[in-house]
Parts: C-alpha cells; sequence; structure tokens
C-alpha cells in the first residue's frame, strides 16, 4: 500500500483520477526520467548476469530475477514516498502523483495510433510502415492498407489494459508504490517473457507472473469496452460479448485476446491472421466476424473504444469505493 493514502479509498480514487488526467495532459516527457527505463536497466544487466547454466539453474535465477524487480520496484516507490512525506506530506502527495501518471499511457496510445493513421490517410504508405514498425514487432515492409490498420488496431486494443486499466486497478489497490510493481512485471515480461531458447527457461516466471497480474483487469475491460461502446453510435454491440467469450481463448496470451476479441467485434472487423517475424509467417488465430473492411478509420474508432472503455473500467472500480465510503 502507499505510505500516504489507503487502498481502495475515496482519496486514492481522486489521485488516480488526478494522474489520468495529467497523463492525458502531458503523456511522458522525453526529458523527464521514467522508472521503467530504470527497470528495464536493471532488468537487461541482471539477465546478462543470470541467465546462464542448467535449464533449472536458470528458471530458478528467473524466479528470483521477478521476485527482485517487482518486489525492489514496490520497495523503492514505498520508500521514496515515506521519505518525502517526512519532509512534507505536500511533497510526497506531488510525488505519488507524478509517480502514478508515469504508470499510465493513455495518451502514448493514442498518438501511437495516430502516428500510423495519419501518413495511412494520405495514402503514404512507406511513412506508415515505417511508423508501424516503431510499435510492433512483426515486418512491415510489404503490408498494405487494410494489414497496417490492423497492426495498429491490434496494438491500442491489447495494450489498453497493460498500459491503462491494469495500472489502474493495482494503482486504487496500492498506490503508486503497487502500479510500479505491476508496471516491473509488465517490464519483465516484455523483455524476457518469450518461448525462444534464449528465455524459455529464464523468462517463464516473468511470463506466469504478468499472465496472473494481467487476468482479472483483462477481463473488466471487456467489460468496460462494452459497456462504454452503448455511448458510441455505430459500434456492433450484439452478440459482441458472447463473441468475446468464445474467441479470446484462441489467442496464445492469456490475456491479450480479450480486448481485442472485444475491439474486433465492437468494430465489425477481423483481427489477427498471418504475421510475419524476421520473415518467419506466424499464424494467429482470427478474431471478430469482418462485417466491413479493415481501414484507415477504424484506427480512430479503436482509440476511441480505448478512451471509452478505460473512462468505464474507472467508473466501475469506483462504484465499490463509493459504496464503502457510504456505507463506513
Amino acid at each position: 500500500m502507499s505510505p500516504l493514502v489507503e487502498p481502495f479509498s475515496l482519496s486514492l480514487l481522486g489521485l488516480v483520477v488526478a494522474a489520468v488526467l495529467l497523463d492525458l495532459a502531458l503523456g511522458d516527457p522525453p526529458w523527464l526520467p521514467h522508472p521503467v527505463v530504470g527497470m528495464g536497466r536493471v532488468i537487461a544487466r541482471l539477465e546478462r548476469v543470470w541467465n546462464h547454466g542448467p535449464d533449472a539453474a536458470r528458471r530458478r535465477r528467473g524466479g528470483w530475477l521477478v521476485a527482485l524487480v517487482v518486489g525492489g520496484s514496490w520497495a523503492l516507490g514505498w520508500a521514496l514516498l515515506a521519505a518525502l512525506a517526512w519532509l512534507s506530506p505536500w511533497l510526497a502527495l506531488a510525488a505519488e502523483l507524478g509517480l502514478l501518471a508515469t504508470t499510465l499511457a493513455a495518451r502514448g496510445l493514442a498518438e501511437a495510433g495516430r502516428t500510423v493513421a495519419a501518413p495511412l490517410a494520405r495514402g503514404a504508405l512507406a511513412e506508415a510502415r515505417q511508423a508501424l514498425s516503431m510499435i510492433v514487432g512483426r515486418d512491415t515492409a510489404a503490408l498494405d492498407e487494410g494489414e497496417l490498420a490492423r497492426g495498429a488496431v491490434e496494438t491500442v486494443a491489447e495494450n489498453t489494459v497493460d498500459g491503462i486499466t491494469a495500472p489502474l486497478f493495482w494503482a486504487l489497490l496500492g498506490g503508486a508504490p503497487l502500479a510500479l510493481a505491476y508496471k516491473a512485471a509488465n517490464t519483465l515480461d516484455s523483455m524476457v517473457g518469450y518461448r525462444t531458447p534464449r528465455y524459455v527457461d529464464f523468462g517463464r516466471a516473468s511470463a506466469r507472473f504478468d499472465d496472473a497480474v494481467n487476468w482479472l483487469p483483462a477481463r473488466l475491460t471487456v467489460l468496460a469496452l462494452w459497456l462504454a461502446a452503448w455511448a458510441m453510435p455505430g459500434s456492433h454491440r450484439a452478440g459482441a460479448l458472447a463473441a468475446t467469450r468464445r474467441e479470446a481463448p484462441r489467442h496464445p496470451s492469456p490475456n491479450a485476446g480479450w480486448p481485442e476479441a472485444m475491439v474486433a467485434n465492437l468494430l465489425g472487423v477481423r483481427l489477427g491472421g498471418l504475421n510475419h517475424y524476421s520473415g518467419r509467417p506466424s499464424h494467429r488465430a482470427t478474431l471478430g466476424t469482418p462485417l466491413e473492411p479493415l481501414g484507415v478509420a477504424h484506427i480512430g474508432r479503436a482509440i476511441r473504444h480505448m478512451h471509452g472503455g478505460w473512462l468505464a473500467f474507472l467508473l466501475l472500480m469506483s462504484l465499490p469505493i463509493l459504496a464503502w465510503e457510504v456505507l463506513s
């Protein structure tokens, strides 16, 4: 928990809402140090030192990596806020607000989608391919408009959870220290949580821990996206929940398929299919019913669903907090 505010409280809710507004206003200024950068450096250093030897040793050290990086991120966040609170409660609150904002990526995610949509709308496919290559791991050099739009929509949909709603979930339960611990888990998965020869053993604990901390937020996000869609004309809400429950388990990730399937069904498009990574084909299960062909307009619509989704998610999380405050 935070040393400043009670978990799952009205005061923490106000601080989290302020952090969302700060993220929307400023995003992640490149001149400002970001905690995830520091986490990444620690992970990279420990990976070089620990990722060697027999498979069992790699798995054991991979577990220690999770404990050290996640626990250390929480402890450092808590200690910093406690030290600042000793100097000035207002200084500590400002620091917690800033730290919370760094765990959110609503503005950055929307900007990432728009960097692909803008050149795509002008017909500048080469520029759109370059922009997409900066936010996805797949090969983009030969993608047409539909495939470029698919890459951007999938990125916005999947990252709605780990970039916005999951940090909100853990922030409301434990303030900035717990939100930072979540971002540490997410950073671990993005760096070592792969089923490649180098990481299949060392990164196993990171991948499984990230799956665990995203499990509930991912499914709550699906509900939030569906509820928010009722305020968005043109959304294909009918049958979207049932289709998402049916299609999401097809995705190789236990969590990423849920927001992707819901966004696909709300947009009336098909996501998934064939991707290439360093020239190697990778087939992903298809999600959604293609009621209309994918195009640049769907990127903007996916961004609107993303914003509606996190807002509905925050409202859903607020209800038990408000109820508790009224009854207590």
